[in-house]
């Protein structure tokens, strides 16, 4: 017998009811699309996104129970299609947008195709390690996020006392997250700086799903957690400011801004990050080295189940036990490697499709310890992209591969691995899902492949349509530089000219990294500044109309600020609203003082973790990376296993901001304190107990409502709640957006320890 005969499942391996229903798969395909369009947006605005899994696995619920009835299998099933949504956005928007930085265009079949088969790819990876992972490993990995969803579907299910207990933490959590994020009654971040030693730093994510995720994954993890980050906070961030505030240039890697100069944050971003990298790449590889048994388990299972077969055994696997069989994962991944190297748009060679494929398998099974361990909300998916473009790039530095494709051919590697790796791990939480409420992993395997497909078509327009909307025109002049313009390079018209396009994606003749409008004579007219990883925050829109065209500024001062535009240098004039006609606002002023282009402000995306594997491809295939940063995070890691301590969850404590780890942190300590608690009652603290329960629902509430606040940001709402006109200075105080997390803690404890009735007691042990 299996492993998995330790565990009964709430829905018995010999009990049959619906699960693939075509209803199913078409609300999971719908929401998995809703939550795929904000998480690229989130990707992009701030670099992460909310795990989907709970919140479409209670929104199933809500939607079933108005359209009727449906099982606990089906609504899992709905979960199931509907988290690939977001796990391939996280590793689309965290990668591709390099390649603006890189002055190449982002196409939609690019995207398309990354999508698709890095999704594909995290399936099939984990396809074979689930019975090693999720079956054998029971109990020791917690998959908290997929444990928190079974509680939810069990919830659901059962109704009574349990379903009020999540239901609870969930709108608890919405409501606190809806007056944090979109009504801003405090900040989201508590930072608080350690005056008597400079440069330390400590902050914390007011957050009810880190909180839920604290809780969940229990004290030892998360301490880790939050030593890792105090060690980068502070220890190390200190000590860079100590040595860096006597320098009057920049230390590399950083090249503009002096340390004395820079904030605790911007110091973790150029020098820190490094470390962290290397830490979690190391943690990783340990991580995967001791998993070896369980993988080769996997595989032997996998293979006996093949022979079985051949041989026409009359033997079956139970229900909960049937994988997608293996010779079709075989011929899969083989699929795969011809796909993505003969997609002429993708430009991958044979040796780096295997090597995709190698390191899929890789960073699936690290992805998936990592989410066992600590969740995925803290699974430091950039990380592993990190270490696959370090290798990527090494590699090809060996072979002298060093060119402007070979660049794109690294990044687009790494975006496919980091693809794969956000989807096993987000699977692996599924499957333990499935493994405690007792679904078929086959129908999971098979939905969540039907929700990369879905949504793969939605990420690649929401990522260029956010792009496009906020692209600019910044006017350049190079007299010198004449480009070759191609035969087949696009007419785009812009400010009622026409201009062809080039791409120059490397520095030439003086001329930056990026895309320019040329003119007929092959002179740059404008720098296409782009949406995602732009720079410029205004955006001249010609005035046509009369009002606009008769007023005249009279002579401006030569003082008078200016903006460069292809006529040349115009001069800048603010208008109130005393022109009747005329709208207030900032206006350019052309040789006849006339108001020729009204300046409209422009957000752009940081997309943060493109920028940083940007600078790291060109870093490496440049001669530029701080390999001595990388390489002392890989001594940190190390050192961490020799005194007993797991290496991962520091690592990731080390990577993440402290701002993370620190709520985080706080649950942990408030599981540990409900565990006394309940020790001293005769009591323990188990899956089905109204602590995790709770924690659960602050997890999909809070998450809810961050993608909430997505919607009111690309609806143009986000001022539509302005704190000023509550609280005032209040809002921004760091003590006061530390209370309403502290009574969301204390009631946190309050309803984990509270004792239950009898019968209510009853109703939370039934399975």
């Amino acid at each position: 017998m299996s492993d998995s005969s330790k565990h009964t499942p709430y829905i018995a391996p010999g009990q049959s009811m619906r699960e693939m229903t075509l209803r199913g798969i078409i609300l999971g395909s719908l929401l998995g699309i809703a939550f795929a369009a904000s998480s690229v947006y989130l990707g992009l605005k701030v670099g992460l996104t909310v795990s989907a899994s709970i919140p479409i696995a209670v929104l199933s619920i809500t939607i079933f129970r108005a359209l009727g009835k449906a099982t606990i299998l089906e609504n899992n099933m709905v979960q199931t299609v509907g988290s690939a949504g977001e796990s391939i956005a996280a590793g689309v928007v965290f990668t591709l947008p390099s390649l603006l930085l890189m002055g190449m265009d982002l196409e939609f079949f690019h995207i398309l195709l990354v999508a698709l088969l890095g999704g594909t790819l995290g399936v099939l990876m984990m396809i074979p390690l689930r019975h090693g992972l999720i079956v054998q490993e029971h109990g020791k990995l917690t998959y908290p996020e997929g444990t928190a969803c079974a509680e939810v579907l069990i919830a659901g299910d059962k109704g009574g006392t349990s379903a009020k207990t999540v239901f609870l933490g969930g709108g608890v959590g919405f409501v606190f997250g809806f007056l944090n994020l979109i009504t801003r009654l405090w900040k989201e971040t508590s930072d608080w700086t350690i005056s008597f030693f400079k440069g330390a730093s400590i902050s914390a994510e007011v957050a009810p799903t880190m909180l839920g995720v604290g809780y969940i994954i229990g004290i030892r993890t998360a301490a880790n957690m939050m030593a890792g980050g105090s060690l980068a906070f502070i220890v190390i961030i200190p000590i860079i400011k100590l040595i860096g505030d006597s320098l009057s240039t920049p230390l590399f890697p950083e090249t503009q801004t002096l340390i004395r100069d820079m904030s605790p944050g911007a110091i973790r971003n150029a020098y820190v990050l490094y470390i962290g990298a290397g830490a979690v790449a190391t943690g990783g590889i340990i991580s995967l080295i001791r998993s070896i048994p369980s993988i080769v388990g996997a595989f032997k299972r996998g293979l006996g189940s093949l022979a079985s077969s051949r041989q026409a055994s009359s033997q079956m696997f139970l229900r909960t036990e049937r994988d997608i069989p293996l010779p079709y994962v075989l011929g899969g991944s083989f699929i795969l490697i011809l796909s993505i190297w003969l997609a002429p748009i993708l430009n991958i060679n044979l040796l780096s499709s295997v090597l995709i494929v190698v390191f899929g398998f890789f960073f699936v099974t690290v992805s998936s310890r990592i989410t066992g361990e600590i969740g995925s909300s803290s699974n430091p998916i950039s990380g592993m992209t990190v270490a696959t473009l370090l290798i990527t790039c090494l590699l090809f530095l060996m072979v002298d591969w060093t060119g402007v494709d070979y660049r794109a051919m690294a990044l687009t590697t790494a975006a496919l691995v980091c693809v794969a790796a956000s989807n096993g791990g987000t699977i692996s939480q599924d499957l333990k899902t499935g493994f405690l409420v007792g679904a078929t992993p086959s129908r999971q395997q098979i939905g969540i492949l039907v929700g990369v497909a879905t949504s793969a078509i939605l990420i690649g327009w929401t990522l260029l349509s956010l792009n496009q909307a906020m692209t600019t025109y910044s006017a350049r002049n190079y007299p010198d530089f004449t480009a070759t313009v191609p035969a087949d390079a696009k007419n785009v018209e812009y400010d009622g000219r026409v201009y062809r396009q080039i791409s120059i994606p490397e520095l030439t003749e003086g001329v930056p990294t990026g895309r320019y409008l040329v003119n007929d004579a092959g002179k740059i007219v404008y720098l296409i500044d782009p949406g995602v990883c732009g720079t410029d925050l205004k955006r001249p829109v010609r005035m046509t109309e009369a009002p606009y065209r008769n007023f005249k500024a009279g002579v401006l001062p030569d003082s008078t600020l200016t903006f460069l535009t292809a006529d040349g240098p115009q001069k800048i004039l603010t208008l109130g609203d005393e022109h009747k006609g005329i709208t207030a606002g900032s206006y350019l002023v052309d040789s006849s003082g006339a108001l020729s282009h009204r300046l409209m402000p422009v957000t752009k995306y940081d997309a943060p973790k493109a920028r940083l594997f940007s600078l790291i491809i060109d870093g490496i295939l440049t001669h530029k990376l701080p390999w001595a940063l990388v390489l002392v995070g890989i001594a940190l890691a190390l050192l961490m296993e020799l005194v007993g301590v797991s290496s991962l969850p520091f690592a990731v404590g080390l990577y993440l901001p402290i701002s993370t780890s620190t709520p985080i942190f706080v649950g942990g300590i408030i599981r540990m304190l409900v565990d006394r608690r309940r020790k001293d009652q005769g009591s323990v603290e188990t899956e089905f107990s109204p602590g995790v329960l709770l924690a659960s629902g602050l997890i999909a509430g809070g998450a809810i409502a961050g993608l909430t606040q997505a919607v009111f940001f690309i609806l143009d709402w986000n001022t539509a709640f302005d704190k000023s006109h509550w609280l005032g200075a209040w809002a921004n105080s760091d003590f006061w957006t530390l209370v309403p997390f502290a009574g969301l803690a204390v009631f946190l404890y309050f309803v984990a320890t509270k004792k239950k009735r009898n019968n209510e007691a009853d109703n939370q042990t039934t399975r």
